[in-house]
This record gives structure tokens, sequence and C-alpha cells, in this order.
């Protein structure tokens, strides 16, 4: 993946064969740690209360069976066969399966879409377009008539996400404390060890007998402090493990790759061939319960108690959801192999051999006695908590899924409908057993997620209220022509960028600056920076350039389209793309518009798409006094645009010889370059965002209270584009929404 270009390659069809063994074997150690340490803890949590373990092996081989079909009919069939497939451009993830939809049918509430957008190379790549069939039509007209479809989606779509974030919260504790739990099973065995040492051994006097109970119950008290001491060091260490693995969390996804692949494949060969020695040694017969026979033996026998289980069963999935979510890492066929040929094998040979020795092993003595380490420490509602966020994050998935299947990939709504029911009834099961442990830890990752909705769903009523106060306040072009070129006021030197998060029209913050400061720039740019639905926007699609009144007013709209998953670049690097496209917009602008009227109206149909420096090694560049020229220029013929004063700063235009550029252009560019020595100034609005007098008292919560505490304490704009407070000038305005 290139990340500076923002233009994501395909792996699977132009990488070689070692390049996708390499990345199969790095996602081993950033996606499937997960689901590679489940086996620790799943046979506890299922054992935990609900059923007990008899010597019929009917409750063992049920949850073998389980654990079996699950692995295969989750991960291995769902996600590595199906849901892989629908990825979006290479990215994964709850926002994939919701960019696709949005990109095929108008569901989004995204306020500053064009149809230029639409043109993007990324925004129909990995959309098969056959003939959709007449009930596919249906359903995507259905969807975009009614608002509260496109609601109700949008909702699901950040339940999704913020499950996800909570499942993020939960799964390094109990993978770290389960990975630990080797401390307490030492610990547990020394206590045992004490209590067969200090058992009363009496005498014939009783006097003794009497000395002898008092020394006892010294040991005994001196043996359980010793015991409660050594189990304190548990959560120390589990707590220094977490705090490593965050720290190197900030190296990369490349970095941590390699250093826990291997880790991850000493783990997974260990368990299988634990797996292995414990299935020949004691059980060989285990393979039977790989029925699903037995699935139906163990809810005849546990009923309700069984039902419930089922909760902890769920925990040998959990992790299933990284292989979607961290596509853009890797690659469909790096994952693919690394979870059939690895993952896969060595997690049924583990749950294989524990189910082999725990058939053979019915007097259980002690909690410990169950888990992998022979013990597990006391995270049971962890594991209802991170059960009940993974299980809803797959459902979630499942129906955005369907939808996918019918709107972008125009199959059947019958395969649809039986994708959803195979796949929606073995998670429904699941989500019913991990939502009645509500009060046993399952309250956490709801209540996660709930509150970051209830972040997001705010930030998003607000804003889209505010796009729509600026869309219905906008000023005319009418009003902007009458000003005549000088707009009715002192042109100074220098580029002013005010930025607006409108695509058309003029901002009221320009009216507003206009009416109350006497002076303007001679250039001025109407800058919007927004997010498009693809992950990556290629840099010769990066901007649309085009002009707003007559040329000789020299104001002109840029409009800056990122990707939701493309790296913003520093303000030098963005301040020369910006002023090369303007540059190169007057260069290719058509001589053929007169100026009128009705042409100026059109000004978003004639906005041009305009690439940055580096995707145009042909076209206009700029030097400065500290650069060489000579390195800039391409093979091809350059002759310079200088302009006519000499700041300390000199900037020039390298402009090719062909096509030839007529004198009004000339005289643009160098007013452009005369500006852009002068220096930019970057003017955005400071909004005070307040509902309407007579809103509902939820609509005054929303806005004035949470929508007005987040963006007091989000970035704005000229934090993103690192511009520097000395080149800032804010506008404050109020908007009543």
């Amino acid at each position: 993946m290139d990340l500076e270009g923002g233009v994501y390659r395909n792996p699977v069809k132009k990488e070689s064969w070692k390049r996708v063994l390499i990345l199969a074997y790095q996602s081993l150690g950033v996606v499937y740690g997960d689901l590679s340490t489940s086996p620790l803890y799943v046979y506890k949590s299922a054992f935990a209360e609900d059923i007990q373990h008899s010597e019929t092996n009917e409750e063992i081989y049920g949850v073998l069976s389980f654990v079996f079909w699950t692995l295969t009919v989750v991960p291995l069939l769902k996600y590595v066969f199906i849901v892989l497939r629908a990825d979006d451009n290479g990215e994964g993830g709850t926002f994939a399966l919701y960019s696709l939809l949005c990109r095929q049918a108008r569901v989004g509430f995204l306020p500053n879409c064009q149809l230029a957008d639409e043109e993007l190379s990324a925004y129909k790549k990995d959309i098969v377009a056959p003939p959709s069939t007449v009930a596919g039509s249906r359903l995507k007209s259905t969807i975009e008539k009614h608002k509260v479809l496109q609601r109700m989606l949008l909702v699901l779509t950040l339940i999704g996400t913020c499950m996800v974030i909570g499942d993020g919260v939960l799964t390094p504790a109990i993978s770290v404390f389960s990975a630990v739990s080797g401390l307490e099973l030492s610990m547990a065995k020394e206590h045992h060890k004490y209590r067969k040492k200090l058992q009363p051994l009496g005498s014939k006097s009783g006097l003794g007998r009497c000395h002898r109970l008092s020394w006892d119950g010294k040991l005994v008290s001196m043996a359980a402090s010793k015991f409660r001491s050594l189990t304190d060091v548990e959560v120390p260490v589990a707590c220094l493990i977490l705090v490593c693995l965050f720290a190197l969390q900030h190296y990369g996804t490349h970095r941590v790759a390699v250093i826990f692949a291997p880790i991850v494949i000493t783990w997974l060969l260990c368990i299988s061939v634990i797996g292995v020695y414990n299935i020949f040694h004691w059980n060989p017969k285990v393979y039977q319960a790989l029925s699903p026979y037995y699935m139906y033996k163990f809810l005849k026998k546990t009923q309700s108690r069984g039902w419930m289980s089922l909760g902890g069963i769920l925990l040998c999935i959990t992790g299933s959801e990284a292989m979607f979510a961290d596509l853009g890492h890797f690659s469909q066929l790096s994952i693919k192999i690394a979870f059939t040929s690895v993952v896969y094998p060595s997690l049924i040979l583990a749950y294989m051999g524990q189910a082999a020795y725990l058939s053979r092993h019915h007097i259980i003595e002690n909690d410990y006695r169950i888990g992998f380490y022979v013990s597990v420490p006391d995270t049971k509602r962890l594991g209802n908590a991170s059960g009940l966020a993974v299980i809803t994050v797959m459902l979630v998935t499942t129906c955005l899924m369907s939808l996918v299947m019918v709107l972008c990939w125009h199959r059947s709504i019958f395969l649809a409908v039986c994708f959803i029911l195979f796949f929606g009834s073995v998670e429904a099961l699941y989500f019913s057993a991990s939502l009645i442990k509500f009060l046993e830890g399952a309250w956490v990752p709801i209540a996660l997620s709930f509150i970051f909705m209830v972040v997001m769903y705010v930030w998003h009523y607000g804003t889209l209220r505010k796009y729509e106060f600026d869309v219905q306040n906008k000023v005319s072009i009418n009003w902007l022509l009458s000003l005549g070129p000088s707009l009715g006021i002192v042109r100074v030197r220098g580029i002013g960028l005010i930025h607006t998060e409108l695509v058309s029209g003029i901002p009221a913050i320009f009216s507003h600056f206009v009416t109350n400061l006497p002076a303007f720039h001679q250039v001025l740019v109407f800058l919007c920076i927004k997010s498009v639905p693809v992950p990556y926007v290629r840099p010769e699609e990066r901007f649309l350039v085009g002009r707003i009144g007559p040329k000789e007013y020299r104001l002109y709209r840029c409009i800056v389209r990122y990707g939701y998953h493309d790296i913003h670049k520093d303000d030098v690097e963005f301040e020369r793309d910006l002023v090369c496209s303007i540059a190169e917009f007057i260069r290719y602008e058509r001589s053929e518009t007169n100026g009128s009227s009705e042409d100026l109206l059109k000004e978003d149909e004639k906005m041009a798409v305009i690439g940055t420096c580096s995707t145009h090694t042909d076209g206009i560049q700029i030097s400065s006094d500290e650069e060489d020229p000579a390195e800039q220029a391409s093979s091809s013929e350059m002759r310079e645009i200088q302009s006519p004063v000499c700041p300390k700063k000199r900037v020039k235009f390298l402009v090719p010889s062909s096509p030839e550029i007529d004198i009004s252009a000339q005289e643009e560019l160098h007013e452009l370059m005369e500006a852009r020595e002068a220096g930019m100034a970057f003017i955005v609005g400071h909004s005070y965002v307040k509902a309407k007098h007579g809103s509902s008292l939820m609509k005054k919560l929303v806005i004035n209270v949470g929508y007005d505490f987040l963006r007091r304490n989000s970035r704005g704009p000229t934090y993103a584009l690192n511009i520097p407070y000395v080149s800032t000038l804010e506008v404050g305005m109020i908007y009543l929404v």
C-alpha cells in the first residue's frame, strides 16, 4: 500500500507469490492474535456455571462439536469465502461495507457530494455492474426514497463500529489475563501442597493436640498469606505486558507484525503439538465429537443450561472479524492462506486435544482444572462482555453483506435472504445466549458502544445542520458581480485561502468579512477540503479547480478530495500542490468562455480535475531561490515565467513550451506568482452553532451542549493542515440551526 501516494495496489493481482506469502506470515502477528489465544478460555467459560462435566462425556463432546462447527461456519465459510470479497478497494470493515452501499445507492448523508466524485477511478472499482435485477432495483429505489431506512442503515453501521471499539477495549485484557494464567496454576499447586502438609496429625495427649493445632493454624495462616502474595503478582504482570504491547503500537503495523508473527506461529505450533499428544494419549476417538449429532445430544440433555453456555463457546471465534477489518494492511489471498493453512487446523487440534484430556479426567477438584493450562484466571465477566461485542459486529456485517450482495454484486434477493437466514440464525443463537448474561459483564460493551454512538450521532447531526445553514445563507453570484473587479475594497498582495465546507456558491463568511474589513488579497481561493466515500483518492484526481466570477476578479474554487484512509500532506507540500493546480487550471482553461452571467452560474460544470505536482511532470512546476530549476525541469523544454517583483524569496513557474499560452493567461500566471511570493493567509470561520428559539429541549441539549462541546474539543481545519497561527485569521459567526 502506497500511503503517501494514496493509491491502493491490489496485491492479489499485481504482487508475486513471494510477496503474498510474506504478507500471510505478517498477518499472523496482527490479525490472528486474539483468535489464536481463544483456546485459553473457551472451555473454562463454557463450563463456568451453566453446565457440569459428567462421566458420560456428552457435555465435552457437545462443546467440542459446537466449537468445530462454529469455527467452520463463521470464520472459514462466511469470512474467508464470502465477506473478504466485499472489500472497498482493498479496505475492509463495517465502514467499507457502508461505503460500498453509499456509492451504489444514494443512502449516504454526506452533504457535499458531487457528480464529479462518481468519476473517481476508485468509485466503481469494486462494484459489479451487470444489468441489475428488477427486485434489486426496487430495493434500491425504496431505500433511496425513505429517509427512515437510510437512518436505520446509518445507525446499524454506527452500532457495528462502536462495538468494534468496545471489543478493542476488552480484547487485550482477556487475552493477556488468560495468557498469564499459568502463574495461577503454579500458585494453586503450591497452595495445595501447603494444605496437604498442614493437615492436623493428632496425638495421644489432648494438650499436645491442642498445641499442634495452634501451631498448624499459624502455618495455615502463613501459607494463605504467601499464596495471596503470589496471586497478587498476576495482575501486575498482565498490566506490564499490556503497557509494553501498547508502547509498540506507534512503530506501525509492519514492525509489529515482524515482532509478533514468530510468537504467534510458535504458539500455534505448540498448541497443535499438545493437541495431537492429548488426542493419541488420552482419547483417540475424540474425533467422533466432530459430528453435528453431538450438538443435538448436548442441547437435549442440558436444555436451557446448554443454551446459556453458548456465550462461552462463542469466544472460540473472537477475533474473526479482524480478518475483514484489517484487510487494508494485507490482502485477501494472504489472509486466506494464513487462516486455512495455519490458524484453522491449529485451533481444531488444540480444542480436540483439550476435549480428549477432559474426557479422561472427570473428577474436578477445583475450577483451575478446566482451562488450557488446567487453569484460567476469574475472566468470566470479560468473556461475557467480549463475546457480546464480537457477535454484534458479526450480525451487523451479515446484515450489510446481504445488502451488498443485492445492490453492489447484483445477486438475487433470494440468495441474499438465504445468506442472512443461514449465518444470521447461527449468530442470533449466540447473540441471545450472550445477551442473557447482561448483568454478568455483557453490559460493558453495550454501555461503551452507547456512549460512542451518541458522540458520533451528535457530531453527525450538528455537522449536517451547520452545512444546511451554510447552504441556505450562501451569497448569490449576482451579489458578487455587483461589487466589481475590486470587490468594492482594496486588494492587497498575497493569496487568501477561505476555508468553506460548501462545494458550490459563495459562503456567508465571505460577505461577512468583506462588510467588516477594508482590504482583501489580490488572489482569493475558496478552499473546500472534503472526504469522499472511497478509501483512497489518486493524486492525479486530488484537486477540483474552477473559477468564480470573471477572470479579472481572480477568484478560484479549489476542492481537495481525500478518502477516509488518505494521509493529509504537510503545509509546505500542500501549498505547492494547491498553487500548481490553480496554475494548471489557468493554463488549460478554455478561451471560449465569454464571461456572461449564464456561464458564471454554471461554474460547477466547468471545474477541472487537476493532479498534484508529482503526477504531471510535464506540467507547470514551482521553483524557488533555494531550489535548482534544472532539477525540477523534465526532459521536455521548459520556459520560465518569472514575477516582475524581486522579493527576498523568488518564486518561478516552469511552464512547458507547448501548448502555447495566450497573453491573458500569462498575465494571470504572473499575478498568481506575485501573490505566492507575498505569502498565504488562511481565513476560517469560527462558528458558534446554537439552536433556534422555540426548538425542542432535546435539540437544545444536542446542539447547545453536546455539539458545542465536541466542536470546542476537536481539531479545526488549521490544525489538520498544520497552518501556522501567524497566517491564520478567524472570522466569528453565529449559526442558528
